[in-house]
């Protein structure tokens, strides 16, 4: 068999995306065994709140500290704020945590948004990810709260 460095070329290609695939289908989830006492919960709103107009929400965490998106240290993560969803379960726990309407991601260390949210009752969730938006094994979250916006 003749050497072919085109097909050469493309099995390597090949191989080193399946690895890249892999790594983020697979289990990609940053393993934490948390201290007893780690939790993440809002200073703002309380659960049941009426709000009106602009809402100012406030994210707590103890027992880890916070680092940016991008640096991966031992007891650390930064927040996600779930709205109007429910968290990831089950094989999604694996992956970043999505960039929607729906779930918002303060990679730089954030601990407060304003939000402007429709008139209603809405839900609100926090969840930690690592370095990647990966949430954590086993996944550091909040109580969901529920707020009504006037």
């Amino acid at each position: 068999m003749r050497f072919d460095r085109s097909r050469l070329a493309v099995a390597a290609l090949f191989g080193f995306a399946s690895a890249a695939m892999m790594g983020l289908s697979g289990s990609a989830r940053a393993e934490s065994p948390w201290p007893a006492n780690a939790r993440v919960y809002f200073i703002a709103p309380s659960n049941g709140e009426t709000v009106t107009g602009k809402v100012t929400v406030k994210f707590g965490l103890s027992g880890i500290g916070v680092a940016p998106a991008g640096v991966e240290k031992a007891n650390t993560g930064h927040h996600h704020l779930l709205i109007d969803t429910d968290a990831p379960t089950g094989d999604k726990l694996n992956l970043p945590l999505p960039v929607d309407a729906h779930v918002r991601h303060f990679g730089g260390g954030q601990t407060e948004t304003v939000l402007e949210l429709p008139p209603g009752r809405h839900t609100l969730q926090l969840i930690v990810g690592d370095a990647n938006h990966v949430p954590h094994d086993p996944p550091l979250e909040s109580d969901k709260i529920e707020i009504d916006v006037k």
